[in-house]
């Protein structure tokens, strides 16, 4: 996956400073999101994936049900990724956006993994603590995975925090290898 990041990331930060400039940051969101869910279709994967379609082809369907809302930028984008043969990172690309549009409006999105299910008033806690560490509004999304045994883990952007019982127990048996 980092490697999808990485290839995904120029394009990413260039629709973002696009966005910003020109005040847009909403309208290109919902352009990235609906871009995002076309290509993700299987059927639109088949023919993306398909090297006996011209990139132009491409591009033209993928416009075409995208439609008007996309503006001359946002057709001009497609274009771009079809002929580079990018349209498949669509989704990272608009998780980047989306990242980067959370930081410039002072906003972090953190998800917490826990062992057992946590109560409103935990989630809160652990809200207001990344918010004291960050200096930013934090929104949370929580899951369980009882993997972990204890614990939580916390992703905000690429750093993770692993404070689970499993986290520490690897930790444990990588110095006992050591």
């Amino acid at each position: 996956m980092a490697e999808l990041s990485t290839v995904a990331r120029p394009y990413a930060e260039a629709v973002f400073r696009l966005a910003r400039d020109a005040g847009d940051l909403k309208a290109w969101s919902g352009r990235l999101h609906s871009a995002a869910q076309v290509v993700a279709d299987p059927q639109m994967r088949l023919l993306i994936s398909d090297p006996n379609v011209a990139a132009a082809r491409v591009s033209d369907v993928v416009i075409s049900v995208l439609g008007a809302n996309l503006g001359d930028m946002g057709v001009n984008f497609i274009k771009v990724l079809a002929k580079n043969h990018r349209l498949t990172l669509l989704p990272e690309i608009e998780a980047q956006f989306e990242a980067l549009k959370a930081q410039a409006e002072g906003k972090l999105e953190a998800h917490i993994t826990s062992a057992l299910a946590l109560s409103e008033a935990q989630v809160s806690d652990l809200a207001a603590a990344l918010k004291t560490k960050y200096g930013h509004e934090v929104e949370v999304s929580v899951s369980v995975d009882p993997a972990l045994i204890g614990g939580v883990v916390v992703a905000i952007g690429d750093r993770v925090m692993d404070g689970s019982v499993r986290g520490r127990l690897e930790k444990m048996a990588f110095s006992l290898k050591a």
